[in-house]
């Protein structure tokens, strides 16, 4: 087994399994401007790009919106989620040993995530998972979100590796760019929230349960 000199990883639907979370409160948004619910799995194929993205689809998906509904349904999503962020969420069975394992073996662990750079601050603290990471990035404004490979290539420098010594682990076709843009192995982790196919990406490099940390390493 090679390790890598330090791993990177997605937070929603690869560290955390959030979207009951999220799909209640984007609901509760959708209610407070007159729009109808979404089904859970509607939400989950929203989630990736970004809060902005997912209110944008809500949208789309239940009639459209201009630039000031969007803004009012944005801060009534942000609202709810940010007062009932951890009501369903859970770190996915296996995580956490997982985490402890890499952190045993000397390995600097990041989060490098889509999700508001202080929820995905607060979520860790509230879930007792902030002991593991030496970095946590989150979406920052006027920063480009993933697939841009800004935000990992910066883990990868504030870790102190190079991005060819790094491993990248998340579970949709957003992350698999990100690591493709930076030139950052990849692994999927394929029970998280991939909606799309990546014909590209070899059977090795896809895990689907956390219960032994070191497939996703080997």
């Amino acid at each position: 087994m090679i390790l890598p000199k330090a791993i990177i990883f997605d937070l929603d639907g690869t560290l955390i399994h959030s979207a009951p979370d999220i799909h209640a409160a984007a609901n509760e948004a959708l209610k407070g401007v007159g729009r109808a619910p979404l089904d859970l799995p509607t939400i989950i194929s929203f989630i990736g790009n970004g809060m902005e993205a997912l209110v944008a689809r809500c949208l789309d998906a239940t009639g459209g919106g201009n630039a000031r509904l969007q803004q009012t349904t944005y801060d009534l999503l942000l609202a709810s989620y940010t007062a009932n962020m951890t009501i369903l969420t859970r770190p996915y069975p296996g995580v956490v040993p997982s985490l402890e394992g890499f952190r045993a073996s000397g390995i600097p662990l990041g989060i490098c995530t889509n999700k508001l750079d202080q929820p995905a601050r607060d979520i860790c603290d509230a879930l007792d998972l902030s002991r593991h990471f030496e970095v946590i990035a989150g979406a920052i404004p006027d920063r480009p979100k993933k697939p841009d490979p800004h935000s990992l290539l910066l883990c990868c420098e504030q870790l102190g590796v190079r991005p060819g010594q790094a491993l990248y682990v998340g579970d949709s076709a957003i992350d698999y760019y990100t690591a493709r843009n930076a030139r950052v192995p990849f692994r999927l982790f394929s029970e998280g929230y991939l909606n799309d196919f990546l014909p590209d990406l070899a059977d090795a490099d896809r895990f689907s349960s956390w219960a032994t940390h070191g497939i996703i390493v080997s």
